[in-house]
């Protein structure tokens, strides 16, 4: 039994969804752009007084029944309200900034600066410490794929905490080496 399945998405003022004609993708607009999602076989949604629900054919399209309703929650809630992650520099001379409007420059202590292209719908606004960056954007998993490749650039250390992490994320520090008596 799919509890989130069974949850009515609510439906914006402003905001159109389109199944297309295969029925696979669903294409939501709203106010800040077009967001397309996935839709698994077997799964229909039905508009219900300013609400999306999503119903199955039959048991067999249980698993993917949560799922569908979690992706096009997504897709409208990026097209109202959009998504952001926040990421944390740590290091003495770590930093980022901005190379126009569609490069991030990070300095994080390799011998040469690492230049990351972003891709279309995704933006990044950066602190004047250069240490706290904000990646914003209408479509969740490409949000989360940027933020998760930026981190991946230089992973806390264990040892000394230093490197790139999300904003609020613990991190278990590790003790040294002792030294030889």
């Amino acid at each position: 039994m799919s509890r989130i399945g069974k949850k009515p998405i609510p439906l914006p003022v402003g905001v159109k969804f389109k199944v297309q004609e295969d029925g696979k993708t669903v294409l939501v607009e709203g106010p800040k752009g077009k967001v397309s999602a996935m839709l698994p076989g077997g799964i229909t949604l039905v508009q219900k007084d300013g609400t999306l629900v999503a119903e199955r054919q039959n048991d067999k399209q249980a698993s993917f029944h949560g799922l569908a309703r979690a992706l096009v929650f997504n897709a409208v809630a990026g097209v109202t309200t959009g998504w952001t992650k926040e990421l944390d520099i740590v290091g003495i001379g770590y930093r980022a900034e901005m190379k126009g409007k569609t490069t991030v420059v990070f300095t994080l202590g390799f011998s040469h600066p690492i230049e990351f292209p972003l891709p279309t719908g995704i933006e990044v606004a950066i602190d004047p410490k250069q240490t706290h960056l904000t990646i914003s954007g209408i479509d969740r998993q490409k949000v989360g794929q940027v933020a998760a490749d930026m981190r991946s650039l230089r992973k806390p250390d264990p040892y000394k905490n230093k490197g790139v992490r999300y904003t609020g994320e613990k991190l278990k520090k590790k003790v040294g080496k002792t030294g030889a008596k």
